[in-house]
């Protein structure tokens, strides 16, 4: 397997970001190719009976050639976000350090978006279990996320998932919770909400 990102000397932010999004659904699973495909959106029996065509950054390049989409995949892999580590013979995606960061950062941003829904609705355990096992410093940068926003509409979502994660998650919601609870409190005394 050769990397070959000849012609792409830069890429631009959002289009890392979106590669490495969809390389998610394929960390130690899948490889270039099949990353390639998400993105060009393939209707390929093996993309669609994978469901990597819910992936936010599927057809991200519909426009571009597969060639074209392989060599912004391997600009991205040169330049240290992601590698290729081996499965007997079989090559496949793992993010590096400075990839998942950026990754983490972004999905993040998308689940906080989705719980921002899920708090304006009513709320249930169920509906909040697939965070359970989530990586877990995807879930405290999200909780983090939560607290920075200082909007208690969150409390009720986070005290579904409280009752279902691990301990240790539950802490750090706990936590986030009571952060929370003060601040409705003090606009609740007439203070009105405090500048973001």
């Amino acid at each position: 397997m050769r990397i070959n990102a000849k012609g792409v000397a830069e890429l631009p932010h959002a289009d890392l970001v979106a590669i490495l999004r969809a390389a998610d659904s394929l960390i130690m699973s899948g490889g270039r190719r099949l990353l390639s495909r998400i993105l060009k959106g393939s209707r390929e029996q093996k993309v669609l009976e994978l469901k990597l065509d819910s992936c936010p950054s599927y057809g991200y390049f519909r426009h571009m050639s597969v060639d074209d989409i392989l060599k912004r995949i391997d600009w991205v892999i040169q330049k240290g976000y992601m590698a290729i580590e081996y499965s007997g013979r079989l090559p496949l995606l793992v993010f590096t350090p400075s990839g998942w960061e950026i990754e983490q950062d972004t999905y993040s941003t998308e689940l906080l978006q989705l719980l921002k829904g899920l708090s304006l609705a009513a709320v249930d355990k169920g509906d909040v279990l697939f965070l359970k096992d989530k990586n877990r410093s995807l879930i405290i940068m999200l909780l983090d996320k939560i607290e920075a926003s200082k909007d208690p509409t969150y409390i009720a979502v986070l005290e579904q998932w409280r009752q279902i994660d691990y301990r240790k998650v539950q802490q750090k919601i706990e936590k986030v919770t009571q952060s929370l609870l003060c601040r409705k409190q003090s606009e609740k005394q007439g203070n009105g909400p405090a500048p973001r």
